[in-house]
């Protein structure tokens, strides 16, 4: 028990210190978190409107697939872009693996299909209010979607909070892929994992501390544009 209390202290003491290293691994991890929440939401928001406002013959089994890949195991999609920029694989000669570039691609990988279905859910109702409009004013597919994504803008952008969320907290695919190198690939989640296992407890829960407290200003993000969009619409 006192092991526990000490390194709780010791914890407290590099969060108010500013641990080097513990600032180190926070920026990397949110560097790339917010990197591949960006450029999956370039690509999934834009695809939601797109399957809410056009219909054609695969557009079912398209919001199908995104649905049942919001479940895909992490572990799954590491070993899959590992296998990808591995130096036998298609993409080694760019030695991409074990950077936080792969890290970031393994990310989008996971999120993408989460930001897509969260927005495609929240267009669609949006949609059944602008949809006779938008047809009356003759508008283009173009226009209908760039309106979708404006005025949807708030739910959008809980969507692209969820995809953070699931990101930030993420260690399978990005212990894969990174490696969980020191001053290079070192997240949070690989840190605490590491860590934990030398037994040093103070940074694991500095880091911890750290995680907590991004998952709780996400959640509070969520809820608060979720509750405005709500009265909004009131």
């Amino acid at each position: 028990m006192t092991d526990i209390w000490e390194g709780l202290l010791h914890a407290f003491r590099m969060l108010l210190a500013l641990d080097p290293d513990l600032v180190e691994i926070t920026f990397l991890s949110f560097r790339v978190t917010l990197t591949a929440v960006v450029i999956a939401s370039v690509i999934a928001l834009p695809l939601a409107a797109l399957l809410v406002v056009r219909r054609f013959r695969a557009r079912r089994a398209v919001i199908a697939i995104l649905n049942a890949l919001m479940g895909l195991p992490p572990v799954v999609v590491g070993l899959i872009v590992y296998i990808l920029l591995s130096r036998s694989g298609p993409f080694g000669v760019m030695g991409l693996l074990f950077t936080p570039t792969a890290m970031i691609i393994a990310q989008v990988i996971i999120i993408l299909p989460l930001i897509a279905s969260i927005a495609h859910q929240s267009l669609r109702e949006l949609w059944s209010d602008y949809h006779d409009l938008l047809i009356s004013l003759n508008t283009t597919q173009r226009q209908r979607i760039v309106t979708l994504i404006w005025d949807g803008r708030r739910a959008l952008l809980t969507a692209a909070l969820a995809g953070f969320g699931r990101a930030i907290g993420e260690v399978g695919a990005i212990m894969i892929v990174g490696g969980n190198i020191d001053h290079a690939t070192r997240v949070l989640t690989t840190a605490i994992a590491l860590e934990t296992g030398k037994g040093d407890f103070a940074l694991a829960l500095a880091l911890g501390f750290v995680l907590i407290a991004l998952a709780i200003m996400v959640n509070i993000a969520i809820h608060w544009l979720t509750r405005t969009e709500t009265e909004g619409r009131w």
